[in-house]
């Protein structure tokens, strides 16, 4: 029964700092680097850094043959399609929609649990999302939620809505291990059969942005800074604590986590303008950490028979 508890809590908090860092060192490169191949070049040297560890998943003998077609999916949704969607989102959309559409994910954990997964939430799970929801918009208003009204929808509102819901069903995809029983595996072995794949769906969409004429690199110390930073914080490190957070309070429980990315995105942000925290975020957090909260208190039901 997946559970809740500190060490699980702070390994899914570290994760959504990493990836805050991620959006803002990404706002940080833009006209350095190309949105898609920006994400081919992360995805790349991650790769890359994790191979002492990881080689033999690549050998042909290997369980993630065996599972191609489960890593197939696995590395489309996580890695191959949730960046290079976000990348485009932002040539259409504004950060504040992107970023509030993002933060619908423990809604699509929920509806994705309850129809392929038959777990049926509970009603602390709905309070929940909406209070954290709640807390989101705070944030993303600097606390004026009226400012929602005035919201337009794009298409890249479209394209980060698709990510989103990829995004959950990559999630729920954590919790299942497939053909091969997850136990067999390494932690490196699995987050680098994800990595292989996915960075070859990303080269795929990678040649789609240069055909068109639209990627470029502009090396510099800073950004290979960033970039490397990208590689070991918000994709090795963070890909990793993701899949144990996940696998032990569960996937609708993690999802209400990612709601905390907002958050430290504006913190993070704010920091680097020097400008000190507001009131504002402090209570979007408590709002985000009671919908935590009222997500965990109550264990989800199985709904299923007995034999």
């Amino acid at each position: 029964m997946p559970q809740l508890n500190f060490l699980t809590a702070l390994y899914l908090v570290i994760t959504t700092a990493l990836w805050a860092g991620n959006a803002v060192a990404g706002r940080l490169l833009v006209g350095s680097v190309s949105p898609i191949t920006l994400s081919a070049v992360r995805w790349g040297l991650a790769g890359v850094l994790l191979l002492p560890w990881s080689w033999r998943i690549l050998r042909k003998d290997s369980p993630l043959w065996q599972n191609k077609a489960r890593f197939l999916v696995l590395g489309l949704f996580g890695i191959g399609s949730y960046n290079a969607l976000l990348y485009l989102a932002l040539q259409t959309s504004s950060p504040i929609n992107v970023t509030l559409i993002g933060a619908s994910m423990p809604i699509w954990m929920l509806l994705i649990g309850s129809v392929f997964y038959q777990v049926r939430p509970n009603l602390l799970q709905v309070i929940g999302a909406v209070v954290s929801l709640l807390g989101v918009s705070i944030v993303l208003t600097r606390g004026d939620v009226t400012a929602l009204v005035s919201m337009q929808l794009v298409k890249g509102d479209l394209l980060i809505m698709l990510a989103t819901i990829l995004w959950a069903a990559y999630s729920w995809m954590l919790t299942k291990p497939g053909k091969s029983p997850e136990k067999q595996w390494t932690w490196s072995d699995f987050l680098m059969a994800q990595i292989f794949v996915g960075f070859l769906w990303t080269l795929l969409f990678d040649g789609f942005e240069i055909a068109s004429g639209n990627a470029y690199v502009h090396l510099s110390l800073k950004t290979g800074a960033l970039i490397l930073f990208m590689a070991i914080g918000p994709s090795l490190i963070s890909y990793r604590l993701w899949g144990v957070g996940v696998s032990r309070a569960g996937p609708t429980v993690a999802a209400f986590f990612a709601n905390l990315i907002p958050l430290f995105t504006a913190l993070l942000s704010a920091l680097l303008l020097g400008e000190p925290p507001r009131l504002f975020h402090a209570l979007a957090f408590a709002l985000i950490v009671v919908g935590i909260v009222a997500s965990s208190t109550k264990r989800e039901p199985q709904n299923r028979k007995s034999p």
